[in-house]
C-alpha cells in the first residue's frame, strides 16, 4: 500500500475517534481558545510592556470605543506623531520597548550604534545555510536560520537576563538580513531572476536598510523610508495574548533559549490566522478588480463585496479580509495612524486610483458586514486592510510580507521573553479534561 493510500485511510480513523462535540466545550465550562463566551480573552498574565483599549466604562457599563494601543505607557500614535518629518523611530521604539522607557539623545544614539554593528552574520553564513535550500516560505527559512545561529553562539543554551538580553538584540538586528536573503535565494534558484547580495549599512535604520537591501541600485525617498519605518513601528507589539507573544512567553517559561524560543515564535506567525491576513486581503483586492470596471462606482463595489459575504464570490468563505478584529471594534488605532502615511506614498507612487477603491471598501464593508452578522459593537478596517497595499507600493514581494511581520514583531517577543524571564519563574500548565471513555479489557 502507498503512503498516501494509508494516510486516506488512518485519516478516516483518525477523525472518528479525535471529535469532540462542541455541546460539550459549553457543558464542561471550558473556554475554547482561551476565549469567554463573547470572543474576549481569559485572563492568563500580567504585563509591563502595552495595553490595548477597546471599550470603556460609560454609566456603569462597559461600551465599545475608538482603540487605544499603548507602549509601555505611551499612546503609539504620540509616538509616532513625535517623530520629526525625516525622522525615523523603529530603534526608538524597540529601545522603548526592551528597556521600558524612552532613550535619552546618548541612550539612542549608542543602541542605533549597537544596532548597526550587529548587523552581520557569521562567516559564509548567507551562502552554506540561507543559499543552500531556497523556498518561496521565507518565514520557514528564517526560522531555520534562527535555529542554525545557535550553533555560532557559544552561550545559546544561557537563559540569564543579561545574555538574552544580547541575543534578542542580536536577533533585531539580524531579522532584515535573514528576510531579505531568504528572499533573493528563492528569487534567483526558483524563480531564475537574477541575483544581487548587498550588505547593510551600519548607519542605516532597519527601513532604510530594508530597501537598500531589496533593489538592485539600493535607493529610495524619505517618504518611502518613513512610510516603511512607521509600518513596522505599528506592527511591533500587541500585547501578551496575541498567539505568537503567547507562544514566546509559554516556550519561555519551560525554560528553553532564545533562538528556540523566536522560532516558535515564528512557527505561530506564519500562521494564516495570524500573521499572513495582509495577504489574503491583497488576493481579495486582486480579485476585486478583476470584477470590477469602475473604481469610483459604490453601488458596483457594494454588490460585488455582498457577493463576497453570500460566499458566491472570491474564496467562497463569505469574509472580507482586512474588516474587523479579535479585540477592536469601533475602530483600529493602527489603522488610523497608518491611513495617512498611505495616502501620501500612494501620491507618491501615482496610485490614487487604487487609494480610491481602498478607500471605498473602507467605507462600505463595515456597514455591510454589520447589517448581515448583526454586529452592533461596530466593524471597522484593521491595519491589515492598508499593509498589503504598502508593501506593493513599496515593491516588497508578496513572500516577504509575513516576514516584514517578523521583523517588527521580533522586537515585541523579545520584550515579553525578557518581562517573562525577570518576573515569572512556573512554566506555563493549563488544564485539558479528558473525556474519554475507558475500555475495560484489551
Amino acid at each position: 500500500m502507498k503512503m498516501n493510500e494509508y494516510v486516506a485511510i488512518q485519516e478516516k480513523i483518525c477523525e472518528k475517534n479525535d471529535y469532540i462535540a462542541p455541546r460539550l466545550y459549553d457543558e464542561y465550562g471550558v473556554n475554547r481558545g482561551l476565549r469567554d463566551d463573547r470572543g474576549v480573552g481569559v485572563l492568563t498574565g500580567l504585563t509591563n510592556i502595552s495595553k490595548i483599549v477597546s471599550s470603556k466604562v460609560q454609566d456603569g457599563k462597559k461600551v465599545p470605543c475608538d482603540g487605544e494601543l499603548w507602549y509601555r505607557g505611551y499612546r503609539v500614535e504620540n509616538l509616532i506623531g513625535s517623530l520629526g518629518e525625516d525622522e525615523l523611530g523603529f530603534e526608538k521604539v524597540a529601545y522603548l520597548l526592551l528597556m521600558g522607557e524612552l532613550p535619552n539623545a546618548e541612550e539612542q544614539h549608542e543602541f542605533e550604534k549597537i544596532i548597526g554593528g550587529l548587523r552581520t552574520l557569521p562567516s559564509n553564513f548567507t551562502r552554506d545555510v540561507i543559499m543552500k535550500a531556497p523556498t518561496e516560505d521565507i518565514m520557514n527559512s528564517m526560522t531555520r536560520s534562527i535555529l542554525t545561529l545557535a550553533s555560532y553562539d557559544k552561550n545559546a543554551k544561557d537563559t540569564s537576563v543579561n545574555n538574552s538580553l544580547r541575543q534578542c538584540i542580536q536577533l533585531i538586528s539580524e531579522f532584515p538580513m535573514l528576510a531579505v536573503y531568504g528572499y533573493n535565494a528563492y528569487n534567483h534558484y526558483v524563480k531564475n531572476d537574477s541575483m544581487f547580495i548587498h550588505r547593510p549599512a551600519k548607519n542605516l535604520s532597519t527601513a532604510e536598510n530594508i530597501l537598500m537591501l531589496l533593489r538592485p541600485d539600493k535607493k529610495y525617498s524619505k517618504v518611502e523610508a518613513k512610510v516603511l519605518d512607521t509600518a513596522l513601528i505599528l506592527h511591533m507589539e500587541h500585547g501578551g495574548g496575541n498567539n505568537s507573544t503567547f507562544t514566546t512567553r509559554v516556550v519561555t517559561s519551560s525554560g528553553s533559549d532564545t533562538y528556540s524560543t523566536m522560532a516558535a515564535a515564528m512557527s505561530s506567525l506564519k500562521g494564516p490566522k495570524h500573521g499572513g491576513a495582509n495577504i489574503k486581503v491583497m488576493e481579495m483586492m486582486d480579485n476585486i478588480r478583476e470584477h470590477i470596471k469602475d473604481y469610483e462606482d459604490k453601488d458596483e463595489i457594494e454588490a460585488y463585496l455582498s457577493k463576497i459575504l453570500n460566499k458566491e464570490a472570491f474564496d467562497n468563505k463569505g469574509l472580507i479580509y482586512g474588516m474587523g478584529h479579535a479585540v477592536y471594534s469601533l475602530s483600529d488605532p493602527r489603522e488610523r495612524v497608518f491611513k495617512d502615511y498611505v495616502v501620501k506614498l500612494a501620491h507618491e507612487k501615482g496610485r490614487e486610483k487604487d487609494l480610491r477603491l481602498y478607500e471605498n471598501i473602507e467605507e462600505l464593508a463595515p456597514e455591510l458586514i454589520a447589517k448581515q452578522r448583526k454586529i452592533f459593537k461596530g466593524v471597522s478596517p484593521n491595519v491589515d486592510f492598508y499593509s498589503g497595499f504598502v508593501y506593493d507600493m513599496l515593491g516588497i514581494p508578496m513572500e516577504l510580507y509575513t516576514a516584514m511581520f517578523a521583523v517588527a514583531r521580533i522586537v515585541g517577543w523579545s520584550a515579553h521573553r525578557i518581562e517573562e524571564l525577570i518576573t515569572n519563574n512556573r512554566i506555563m500548565r493549563p488544564a485539558y479534561m479528558s473525556i474519554m471513555e475507558k475500555n475495560p479489557q484489551i
